[in-house]
């Protein structure tokens, strides 16, 4: 599988598996960890997670999985996020959802994440999302300590725009690799609100999370996913493609901001969907004809 550069020591795979509904997929830390071998050994090595997913339970899961194996860790790329406070029952001391990207809270979510995946350090950590109330130089002081201290490599942001992105960008003065955004054939917005151009002039590869647009791309009755759907039918009769996720993956994967799409299933069949994507055939004409399809009319 194709690897993409992120910085001059960090490739991700072209694929990343993602791990936000890990704890409804019922594996056993044994079958947890057999499914991440089969995904290394498909080329699949970057994993997704967030410090909230599955009530705050998530990481942990994974590093069960990992704690059978922790030789694995040297061929995996971990990628957490911090930033959002749900009111749970894991965390108590929640009475409201708010964002916090203050330097306490970044630490201290980060050195609790390490603990819970089992592993000294995290190759990315990303801001999960914009903070109305973020100080965007408290916010780089703690990245500037996490990274002194070795528990991360490099960092990120989720979900910002272009003017977002540039202010914290201009605070820490280093290299935020990338911008985790929603895109799919059913949110095309990123290519038309400048967040893309955005990472495609400062040369920041942007990882995609819900390319299938939350299963709404299989049982969305709308106009607009029936629309989509029929156009993505129609294009995998054209180039033999097996399902139609293959073809919303591949039109992703052939763009050429090189994106990253995150799959989030636990089930290995719908993982090479994505996988077998990135050899699709894709037309520039194909790509535009979904895009049309997409937006319900032709381009200006």
């Amino acid at each position: 599988m194709k690897k993409i550069q992120l910085a001059e020591d960090l490739q991700f795979s072209q694929i990343v598996h993602g791990h936000w509904r890990l704890a409804e997929w019922n594996l056993s830390p044994e079958e947890l960890l057999s499914l991440m071998e089969r995904c290394i050994e498909a080329g699949i090595t970057t994993f997704d997670h967030a410090d909230i997913y599955g009530n705050y339970m998530c990481e942990e899961l994974f590093g069960q999985a990992l704690a059978l194996k922790p030789s694995l860790r040297e061929d995996i790329q971990i990628v957490t996020k911090c930033g959002i406070k749900l009111v749970s029952e894991n965390r108590p001391q929640h009475t409201i959802k708010s964002y916090d990207t203050s330097k306490e809270h970044i630490i201290s979510s980060t050195e609790n994440s390490l603990q819970k995946m089992n592993t000294d350090y995290v190759d990315v950590l990303l801001i999960h999302r914009p903070d109305p109330f973020m100080d965007p130089a408290e916010t780089a002081e703690a990245f500037h300590i996490l990274r002194k201290e070795g528990k991360v490599k490099h960092f990120g942001v989720s979900n910002f725009t272009p003017k977002q992105m540039e202010m914290l960008q201009n605070e820490y003065n280093g290299p935020l690799v990338t911008n985790q955004i929603e895109l799919s054939v059913l949110h095309e917005q990123p290519f038309f609100d400048g967040t893309i151009n955005h990472l495609q002039k400062e040369k920041v590869r942007p990882m995609a999370w819900s390319p299938l647009a939350g299963g709404r791309l299989f049982k969305g009755n709308d106009e607009k996913a029936i629309r989509v759907k029929k156009a993505l039918e129609k294009v995998a009769s054209e180039t033999e493609a097996s399902s139609i996720d293959e073809v919303a993956y591949a039109w992703l994967l052939k763009h050429p901001s090189q994106i990253m799409p995150i799959v989030g299933s636990g089930k290995m069949n719908r993982i090479e969907a994505a996988i077998n994507a990135a050899n699709l055939p894709l037309t520039r004409e194909q790509w535009f004809y979904i895009l049309q399809e997409s937006m319900g009319k032709e381009v200006d």
